[in-house]
């Protein structure tokens, strides 16, 4: 009886969260080793239909660059990362559309329908999505011109968003699930950071929250704690001071973009944390760390 008791607690605990999320957008970026585990998967797919029958409009963006590298490297192709994105030649391009639009998205639609959900999935070429366009590092190295950039080939970055294919998938009663291509003004297919094109879709929907999965438990300060919450306005500081490092910079720096078009609140959770989503949501303790604006907390 006692347990019986403490899960209708949890329940209850849910409740005003479900109220004040019910008919708003969140757009939720999964990746990492979350998309690989079995267990981890059906679990992520089951968190997606539990939102979607309480009313919540889920839209999921995917990444893929474990089951990218895993491909190429049974094809023989090497790869080669600069500031953590791959570079992408015309014959990798290939290799990576194949594998985002013609595997993973796939795996993911069918984990949400297999769960009991309605998911359809798009590549960001389906009915003009994501138009983008060539993506230029700076090259830093020291014996090089201060202007100097990395031609990194097919990877590409976000010029806009075109969410009404998504309008009328939501409004049938859909999932959808997006792999992070998008096209150029010539019809080429560029390859996109996935945590990029979650940020521009989130806003493009003008969604209530965009949440990011990882691998890790969240931001961590200098002695490896959690910070449970960030003010938006703190970022640029913390990225100075190194308290944020390494990945977990571009990720905060996505954040930044949607909550300055009009995001209400982002958060970076950890995907390997069981049922993390709907522990993040729907406690009041939350799991990761959220990401707000001053005029919030």
């Amino acid at each position: 009886m006692e347990q019986a008791i403490q899960r209708a607690e949890i329940l209850i605990e849910a409740l005003p969260y479900i109220r004040d999320f019910r008919g708003k957008r969140i757009v939720i970026k999964y990746g990492g080793h979350a998309m690989v585990d079995p267990e981890l998967k059906k679990k992520f797919a089951r968190q997606i239909v539990l939102l979607n029958y309480v009313g919540i409009n889920v839209v999921v963006v995917h990444g893929g660059g474990l089951q990218i590298g895993n491909v190429l490297e049974q094809m023989g192709m090497q790869s080669t990362f600069i500031d953590g994105r791959r570079v992408t030649d015309s014959r990798t391009m290939d290799v990576v559309e194949m594998v985002l639009a013609g595997g993973v998205n796939k795996d993911v639609v069918n984990l949400i329908n297999n769960e009991g959900g309605k998911a359809v999935g798009l590549s960001g070429k389906d009915g003009g999505l994501i138009k983008a366009k060539k993506l230029f590092l700076k090259d830093k190295r020291t014996d090089v011109a201060a202007d100097s950039t990395v031609d990194m080939g097919h990877v590409g970055e976000v010029t806009s968003v075109d969410t009404s294919i998504i309008d009328t998938l939501e409004s049938a009663g859909y999932v959808v699930v997006i792999a992070p291509l998008g096209v150029g003004d010539e019809g080429e297919t560029y390859n996109i950071n996935a945590d990029s094109v979650a940020a521009e879709i989130a806003v493009g929907l003008k969604a209530e929250k965009l949440i990011i999965l990882t691998d890790e438990a969240g931001v961590l300060d200098k002695d490896g704690s959690l910070i449970s919450s960030i003010s938006y306005e703190d970022i640029p500081r913390l990225i100075e001071d190194s308290v944020v490092t390494g990945g977990m910079i571009p990720k905060l720096e996505c954040c930044m973009r949607a909550m300055e078009a009009g995001v209400m609140k982002a958060h970076i959770i950890d995907g390997l944390v069981p049922y993390s989503i709907l522990l993040e949501l729907f406690t009041d303790s939350g799991i990761g760390t959220q990401i707000v604006k001053e005029e919030q907390e």
